[in-house]
């Protein structure tokens, strides 16, 4: 596995992880700070994900 490869997987695991904790946060009531913070997080490591992308695809073959 490239590290190319690795670096995109961990971020999808890491979008994946941070909604389902901005989920878990707001269904059982734990903590709307942490529902908006990890779903904020989730939001800004899909756009950086997508730039991650946008920029691998022009400099790494």
């Amino acid at each position: 596995m490239s590290l190319k490869a690795f670096h995109i997987f961990f971020i999808l695991v890491s979008i994946v992880f941070a909604a389902g904790l901005s989920a878990w946060a707001f269904k059982t009531g734990a903590s709307d700070a942490l529902g908006f913070v990890s779903g904020a997080s989730s939001l800004l490591l899909l756009v950086y994900g997508m730039a991650f992308l946008r920029k691998a695809r022009s400099i790494i073959t």
